[in-house]
Protein backbone atom coordinates (compact mmCIF):
# COMPACT_ATOMS: atom_id res chain seq x y z
CA UNK A 1 0.00 0.00 0.00
CA UNK A 2 1.36 2.98 -1.24
CA UNK A 3 1.19 6.28 1.25
CA UNK A 4 0.20 9.81 -0.27
CA UNK A 5 3.51 12.43 0.92
CA UNK A 6 1.11 13.95 4.14
CA UNK A 7 0.52 10.29 5.19
CA UNK A 8 4.13 9.56 4.99
CA UNK A 9 5.23 12.49 6.65
CA UNK A 10 2.67 11.53 9.15
CA UNK A 11 4.22 8.12 9.35
CA UNK A 12 7.69 9.47 9.62
CA UNK A 13 6.45 11.41 12.62
CA UNK A 14 5.95 8.70 14.83
CA UNK A 15 9.14 7.89 14.83
CA UNK A 16 10.26 10.74 15.85
CA UNK A 17 12.11 11.78 12.11
CA UNK A 18 11.39 15.91 12.11
CA UNK A 19 9.23 16.72 9.34
CA UNK A 20 8.06 20.38 8.21
CA UNK A 21 4.55 21.83 9.95
CA UNK A 22 1.68 21.44 7.65
CA UNK A 23 -1.91 20.03 7.39
CA UNK A 24 -3.99 18.66 4.42
CA UNK A 25 -6.54 20.66 2.57
CA UNK A 26 -9.54 19.22 0.47
CA UNK A 27 -10.21 22.81 -0.71
CA UNK A 28 -8.98 26.31 -1.60
CA UNK A 29 -10.23 27.81 2.01
CA UNK A 30 -8.75 24.45 3.93
CA UNK A 31 -5.87 25.69 2.24
CA UNK A 32 -5.53 29.29 3.63
CA UNK A 33 -6.58 27.94 6.43
CA UNK A 34 -3.84 25.37 6.80
CA UNK A 35 -1.07 27.87 5.50
CA UNK A 36 -2.27 30.55 8.35
CA UNK A 37 -1.71 27.41 11.09
CA UNK A 38 1.68 26.63 8.87
CA UNK A 39 3.33 30.10 8.85
CA UNK A 40 4.34 31.81 6.07
CA UNK A 41 5.76 31.36 3.22
CA UNK A 42 4.49 27.86 2.64
CA UNK A 43 4.22 25.28 0.02
CA UNK A 44 1.40 23.92 -1.48
CA UNK A 45 1.96 20.72 -2.83
CA UNK A 46 -0.33 18.17 -5.04
CA UNK A 47 -1.19 14.64 -3.18
CA UNK A 48 -0.87 12.07 -6.01
CA UNK A 49 0.99 9.07 -5.85
CA UNK A 50 3.10 9.62 -8.69
CA UNK A 51 6.27 11.54 -9.43
CA UNK A 52 6.94 14.61 -11.51
CA UNK A 53 4.71 16.93 -9.76
CA UNK A 54 7.08 19.63 -9.66
CA UNK A 55 7.36 19.67 -13.62
CA UNK A 56 3.84 19.31 -13.71
CA UNK A 57 3.54 22.37 -11.62
CA UNK A 58 1.53 20.46 -8.65
CA UNK A 59 4.11 22.82 -6.09
CA UNK A 60 3.83 26.09 -5.83
CA UNK A 61 5.53 28.94 -3.43
CA UNK A 62 2.83 30.59 -1.74
CA UNK A 63 3.82 34.15 0.59
CA UNK A 64 0.05 35.24 1.06
CA UNK A 65 -3.41 34.03 1.16
CA UNK A 66 -3.52 35.33 -2.01
CA UNK A 67 -1.25 33.45 -3.33
CA UNK A 68 -2.31 30.11 -1.50
CA UNK A 69 -5.79 30.68 -2.83
CA UNK A 70 -4.12 30.52 -6.18
CA UNK A 71 -2.12 28.00 -5.90
CA UNK A 72 -4.38 25.61 -4.40
CA UNK A 73 -7.18 26.74 -7.15
CA UNK A 74 -4.73 26.23 -10.04
CA UNK A 75 -3.46 22.77 -8.59
CA UNK A 76 -6.62 20.83 -7.17
CA UNK A 77 -8.48 19.32 -9.98
CA UNK A 78 -5.16 19.16 -11.74
CA UNK A 79 -3.97 16.04 -13.87
CA UNK A 80 -0.47 14.61 -13.22
CA UNK A 81 0.24 11.71 -15.23
CA UNK A 82 -3.51 10.37 -15.19
CA UNK A 83 -3.74 11.10 -11.57
CA UNK A 84 -6.42 13.88 -10.60
CA UNK A 85 -5.27 15.78 -7.67
CA UNK A 86 -8.21 15.97 -4.55
CA UNK A 87 -5.98 17.16 -2.05
CA UNK A 88 -2.67 19.41 -1.59
CA UNK A 89 -0.76 19.42 1.69
CA UNK A 90 0.44 22.90 2.82
CA UNK A 91 3.35 23.29 4.58
CA UNK A 92 5.95 25.61 5.54
CA UNK A 93 8.31 26.51 3.46
CA UNK A 94 12.03 25.70 4.22
CA UNK A 95 15.17 27.64 3.89
CA UNK A 96 17.67 24.83 1.98
CA UNK A 97 21.48 24.55 2.22
CA UNK A 98 21.55 21.39 0.53
CA UNK A 99 19.99 18.32 -0.16
CA UNK A 100 20.76 14.35 0.55
CA UNK A 101 18.92 11.43 -0.68
CA UNK A 102 17.81 8.54 1.72
CA UNK A 103 15.79 5.09 1.89
CA UNK A 104 15.58 2.07 2.66
CA UNK A 105 14.31 -1.14 0.98
CA UNK A 106 14.52 -4.68 1.00
CA UNK A 107 17.13 -6.30 -1.73
CA UNK A 108 15.36 -9.95 -2.00
CA UNK A 109 18.59 -11.74 -3.76
CA UNK A 110 20.93 -10.84 -1.16
CA UNK A 111 18.27 -11.20 1.41
CA UNK A 112 18.99 -8.26 3.12
CA UNK A 113 17.79 -4.61 3.97
CA UNK A 114 19.66 -2.30 1.70
CA UNK A 115 19.84 1.28 2.88
CA UNK A 116 20.56 4.17 -0.31
CA UNK A 117 22.45 7.79 1.29
CA UNK A 118 23.75 10.19 -1.45
CA UNK A 119 24.48 13.65 -1.27
CA UNK A 120 22.85 13.78 -4.74
CA UNK A 121 19.19 14.63 -3.58
CA UNK A 122 16.52 16.40 -4.72
CA UNK A 123 16.63 14.24 -8.15
CA UNK A 124 15.40 10.81 -9.29
CA UNK A 125 17.92 8.07 -7.80
CA UNK A 126 17.76 6.03 -10.83
CA UNK A 127 19.02 9.08 -12.56
CA UNK A 128 21.77 9.10 -9.80
CA UNK A 129 22.61 5.68 -10.03
CA UNK A 130 22.74 5.63 -14.23
CA UNK A 131 24.76 8.70 -14.20
CA UNK A 132 26.95 8.43 -11.20
CA UNK A 133 26.61 5.10 -9.53
CA UNK A 134 29.43 6.19 -7.04
CA UNK A 135 27.72 8.95 -5.40
CA UNK A 136 25.11 6.72 -3.79
CA UNK A 137 26.20 4.99 -0.41
CA UNK A 138 24.87 1.46 -0.05
CA UNK A 139 24.87 -0.36 3.22
CA UNK A 140 23.09 -4.06 3.49
CA UNK A 141 21.98 -4.68 7.26
CA UNK A 142 21.22 -7.85 8.95
CA UNK A 143 17.72 -7.35 9.91
CA UNK A 144 18.76 -9.47 12.93
CA UNK A 145 21.13 -7.19 13.77
CA UNK A 146 20.03 -3.55 13.15
CA UNK A 147 21.25 -0.28 12.27
CA UNK A 148 23.18 1.30 15.44
CA UNK A 149 24.38 4.83 15.75
CA UNK A 150 28.39 4.41 15.28
CA UNK A 151 27.54 2.24 11.54
CA UNK A 152 25.12 4.72 10.72
CA UNK A 153 27.70 7.51 11.24
CA UNK A 154 30.47 5.62 9.34
CA UNK A 155 27.53 5.07 6.10
CA UNK A 156 27.09 9.42 6.62
CA UNK A 157 30.94 9.64 6.33
CA UNK A 158 31.08 7.51 3.25
CA UNK A 159 28.45 9.17 1.18
CA UNK A 160 29.71 12.43 2.03
CA UNK A 161 27.53 14.51 3.42
CA UNK A 162 28.17 17.97 4.65
CA UNK A 163 30.15 18.27 8.27
CA UNK A 164 27.46 20.09 9.71
CA UNK A 165 24.99 17.18 8.64
CA UNK A 166 26.20 14.72 9.49
CA UNK A 167 25.32 13.57 13.37
CA UNK A 168 22.08 14.59 12.79
CA UNK A 169 21.86 12.65 9.72
CA UNK A 170 23.04 9.70 11.58
CA UNK A 171 20.31 9.69 14.03
CA UNK A 172 17.48 10.61 11.37
CA UNK A 173 19.01 7.05 9.37
CA UNK A 174 18.13 5.30 12.92
CA UNK A 175 14.94 6.68 13.28
CA UNK A 176 14.06 5.98 9.48
CA UNK A 177 15.38 2.52 9.59
CA UNK A 178 13.20 1.74 12.92
CA UNK A 179 10.40 2.76 11.05
CA UNK A 180 11.15 0.65 8.13
CA UNK A 181 11.26 -2.19 10.39
CA UNK A 182 8.51 -1.66 12.89
CA UNK A 183 6.12 0.00 10.31
CA UNK A 184 6.20 -2.66 8.11
CA UNK A 185 7.25 -0.86 5.44
CA UNK A 186 8.20 -2.17 1.50
CA UNK A 187 10.02 1.60 1.26
CA UNK A 188 11.04 4.14 3.35
CA UNK A 189 12.72 6.82 1.28
CA UNK A 190 13.20 10.54 1.79
CA UNK A 191 14.01 12.81 -1.28
CA UNK A 192 14.91 15.18 -0.58
CA UNK A 193 16.34 14.90 3.31
CA UNK A 194 17.47 18.41 3.44
CA UNK A 195 20.11 20.40 5.98
CA UNK A 196 18.39 24.01 5.82
CA UNK A 197 20.37 27.67 6.40
CA UNK A 198 19.45 26.98 9.95
CA UNK A 199 21.81 23.85 10.08
CA UNK A 200 18.62 21.35 10.67
CA UNK A 201 18.25 18.44 8.93
CA UNK A 202 14.66 16.91 8.47
CA UNK A 203 12.80 15.15 5.50
CA UNK A 204 11.37 17.43 3.01
CA UNK A 205 9.37 14.83 1.11
CA UNK A 206 8.31 11.07 1.80
CA UNK A 207 7.51 7.80 0.02
CA UNK A 208 6.43 5.19 2.27
CA UNK A 209 5.01 1.69 0.47
CA UNK A 210 3.86 -0.31 3.45
CA UNK A 211 3.75 -4.73 3.40
CA UNK A 212 0.00 -5.11 3.38
CA UNK A 213 0.96 -8.56 4.80
CA UNK A 214 1.31 -7.23 7.81
CA UNK A 215 -1.82 -5.47 7.75
CA UNK A 216 -2.54 -7.71 10.94
CA UNK A 217 -0.65 -6.14 12.82
CA UNK A 218 -1.56 -2.72 12.34
CA UNK A 219 -5.16 -1.85 12.59
CA UNK A 220 -4.60 1.98 12.27
CA UNK A 221 -3.59 1.44 8.69
CA UNK A 222 -7.62 0.85 8.09
CA UNK A 223 -7.56 4.43 8.39
CA UNK A 224 -4.69 5.49 6.21
CA UNK A 225 -6.34 3.12 3.36
CA UNK A 226 -9.34 4.75 3.62
CA UNK A 227 -8.26 8.23 2.62
CA UNK A 228 -8.06 6.66 -0.79
CA UNK A 229 -10.09 7.93 -2.91
CA UNK A 230 -10.01 4.68 -5.33
CA UNK A 231 -10.30 4.22 -8.79
CA UNK A 232 -13.62 2.21 -8.77
CA UNK A 233 -12.58 -0.64 -11.23
CA UNK A 234 -9.76 -1.27 -8.92
CA UNK A 235 -12.32 -1.21 -5.88
CA UNK A 236 -14.15 -3.67 -7.94
CA UNK A 237 -10.85 -6.03 -8.82
CA UNK A 238 -10.05 -5.31 -5.12
CA UNK A 239 -13.64 -6.66 -3.87
CA UNK A 240 -13.29 -9.50 -6.67
CA UNK A 241 -9.81 -11.00 -5.68
CA UNK A 242 -8.01 -9.75 -8.75
CA UNK A 243 -4.67 -7.97 -9.00
CA UNK A 244 -5.79 -5.27 -11.08
CA UNK A 245 -4.11 -1.85 -11.78
CA UNK A 246 -6.47 1.37 -14.02
CA UNK A 247 -4.63 2.51 -16.89
CA UNK A 248 -5.75 5.17 -19.48
CA UNK A 249 -5.95 3.22 -22.58
CA UNK A 250 -8.52 1.08 -24.36
CA UNK A 251 -7.55 -2.20 -24.56
CA UNK A 252 -8.45 -4.26 -22.02
CA UNK A 253 -5.78 -6.83 -20.67
CA UNK A 254 -6.47 -10.16 -19.31
CA UNK A 255 -3.23 -12.64 -18.05
CA UNK A 256 -2.02 -15.02 -16.07
CA UNK A 257 1.46 -14.14 -13.99
CA UNK A 258 2.73 -10.41 -13.89
CA UNK A 259 5.23 -10.45 -16.07
CA UNK A 260 3.13 -11.83 -18.88
CA UNK A 261 0.91 -9.25 -18.45
CA UNK A 262 3.70 -6.66 -17.99
CA UNK A 263 5.13 -8.18 -21.50
CA UNK A 264 1.63 -8.04 -23.10
CA UNK A 265 1.31 -4.15 -22.22
CA UNK A 266 4.55 -3.85 -23.62
CA UNK A 267 3.40 -5.27 -26.93
CA UNK A 268 0.27 -3.48 -27.24
CA UNK A 269 2.27 -0.23 -26.81
CA UNK A 270 4.74 -1.90 -29.75
CA UNK A 271 2.10 -2.12 -31.88
CA UNK A 272 0.62 1.47 -31.64
CA UNK A 273 -2.00 0.76 -29.03
CA UNK A 274 -2.30 1.59 -25.29
CA UNK A 275 -3.69 -0.49 -22.49
CA UNK A 276 -6.62 0.08 -20.35
CA UNK A 277 -5.59 -1.94 -17.29
CA UNK A 278 -2.90 -4.34 -15.85
CA UNK A 279 -4.89 -7.17 -14.18
CA UNK A 280 -2.87 -10.79 -13.72
CA UNK A 281 -5.21 -13.79 -12.84
CA UNK A 282 -2.36 -15.57 -11.59
CA UNK A 283 -2.22 -19.14 -11.72
CA UNK A 284 -6.04 -19.75 -11.74
CA UNK A 285 -8.10 -18.91 -14.92
CA UNK A 286 -11.20 -21.32 -13.88
CA UNK A 287 -14.93 -19.73 -14.99
CA UNK A 288 -15.17 -17.99 -11.59
CA UNK A 289 -12.06 -15.71 -11.86
CA UNK A 290 -12.41 -15.80 -15.99
CA UNK A 291 -15.71 -14.18 -15.19
CA UNK A 292 -14.19 -11.74 -12.68
CA UNK A 293 -12.01 -11.10 -14.75
CA UNK A 294 -14.29 -10.43 -17.48
CA UNK A 295 -16.89 -8.35 -15.49
CA UNK A 296 -14.53 -5.75 -14.13
CA UNK A 297 -13.19 -4.89 -17.51
CA UNK A 298 -16.27 -4.91 -19.05
CA UNK A 299 -17.53 -2.15 -16.67
CA UNK A 300 -14.88 0.37 -17.86
CA UNK A 301 -16.15 2.34 -20.32
CA UNK A 302 -12.85 2.99 -22.09
CA UNK A 303 -12.32 -0.65 -23.23
CA UNK A 304 -12.95 -0.75 -26.61
CA UNK A 305 -11.60 -4.56 -27.09
CA UNK A 306 -10.05 -7.04 -25.10
CA UNK A 307 -7.05 -8.92 -24.91
CA UNK A 308 -6.27 -12.26 -23.12
CA UNK A 309 -3.45 -13.82 -23.13
CA UNK A 310 -2.81 -17.14 -21.27
CA UNK A 311 0.25 -18.90 -21.24
CA UNK A 312 -0.36 -22.66 -19.65
CA UNK A 313 2.03 -23.88 -17.62
CA UNK A 314 0.71 -25.59 -14.24
CA UNK A 315 -2.50 -24.17 -15.43
CA UNK A 316 -3.53 -26.55 -18.79
CA UNK A 317 -4.97 -24.65 -21.54
CA UNK A 318 -7.61 -27.01 -21.95
CA UNK A 319 -8.85 -25.80 -18.81
CA UNK A 320 -8.06 -22.04 -19.26
CA UNK A 321 -10.31 -22.92 -22.36
CA UNK A 322 -13.46 -24.05 -20.72
CA UNK A 323 -12.86 -21.69 -18.33
CA UNK A 324 -13.13 -18.82 -20.46
CA UNK A 325 -16.10 -20.56 -22.44
CA UNK A 326 -18.12 -20.55 -19.12
CA UNK A 327 -17.21 -17.04 -18.52
CA UNK A 328 -18.26 -15.59 -22.38
CA UNK A 329 -22.05 -17.19 -21.10
CA UNK A 330 -21.81 -15.76 -17.98
CA UNK A 331 -21.15 -11.97 -18.81
CA UNK A 332 -22.47 -10.39 -21.76
CA UNK A 333 -19.31 -8.50 -23.02
CA UNK A 334 -20.05 -5.16 -24.79
CA UNK A 335 -15.68 -5.54 -26.62
CA UNK A 336 -14.79 -7.91 -28.89
CA UNK A 337 -12.03 -10.18 -27.69
CA UNK A 338 -9.07 -11.54 -28.65
CA UNK A 339 -7.65 -14.44 -27.28
CA UNK A 340 -4.33 -15.69 -27.48
CA UNK A 341 -3.45 -19.18 -25.77
CA UNK A 342 -0.44 -21.23 -25.40
CA UNK A 343 1.37 -23.62 -23.12
CA UNK A 344 0.56 -27.09 -22.13
CA UNK A 345 -2.52 -29.01 -23.76
CA UNK A 346 -2.54 -25.74 -26.08
CA UNK A 347 -4.16 -27.77 -29.25
CA UNK A 348 -6.66 -29.00 -27.17
CA UNK A 349 -7.87 -25.81 -25.45
CA UNK A 350 -8.01 -24.44 -29.05
CA UNK A 351 -9.89 -27.16 -30.41
CA UNK A 352 -12.61 -26.62 -27.99
CA UNK A 353 -12.54 -22.48 -28.48
CA UNK A 354 -13.27 -22.95 -32.09
CA UNK A 355 -16.94 -23.57 -31.60
CA UNK A 356 -17.52 -20.52 -29.96
CA UNK A 357 -15.28 -18.33 -31.92
CA UNK A 358 -17.12 -15.35 -34.20
CA UNK A 359 -16.72 -11.62 -35.34
CA UNK A 360 -16.47 -11.08 -31.82
CA UNK A 361 -14.78 -13.58 -30.39
CA UNK A 362 -11.26 -14.11 -31.83
CA UNK A 363 -8.33 -16.05 -31.75
CA UNK A 364 -5.02 -15.39 -32.74
CA UNK A 365 -1.74 -17.64 -32.79
CA UNK A 366 0.89 -15.53 -31.04
CA UNK A 367 0.99 -12.82 -28.46
CA UNK A 368 2.30 -10.08 -30.97
CA UNK A 369 -0.35 -11.09 -33.65
CA UNK A 370 -3.15 -11.09 -31.25
CA UNK A 371 -1.90 -7.90 -29.69
CA UNK A 372 -2.01 -6.26 -33.37
CA UNK A 373 -5.94 -7.63 -33.93
CA UNK A 374 -6.69 -6.28 -30.51
CA UNK A 375 -5.51 -2.97 -31.29
CA UNK A 376 -6.84 -3.10 -34.44
CA UNK A 377 -10.52 -3.78 -32.85
CA UNK A 378 -9.79 -0.95 -30.27
CA UNK A 379 -9.63 1.76 -32.92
Amino acid sequence: MDLFEYQGKQYFARFGIPVSPGGIADTVDEAVERAEAAGYPVVVKAQVKVGGRGKAGGIKLAKDPDEVRSAAGAILGMDIRGHTVHRVWVEHASDIAKEYYASFTLDRPAKLHLGMLSASGGVEIEEVAATNPEAIARLHINPCDGLDEETARRWVDSAGLDEEARAQAASLLVRLYRCFVEGDCDLAEINPLILTTEGKVHALDAKVTLDENATFRHPEWEELAGAEIEDPREKMAKEKGLNYIGLEGSVGIIANGAGLAMSTLDVVNQVGGKAANFLDIGGGANADVMTAALEVINADPSVKAILVNIFGGITRVDDVANGVIAALANVEIRSPIVLRLDGTNAEAGRALLAPHLSERVLAEPTMLAAARRAVELAR
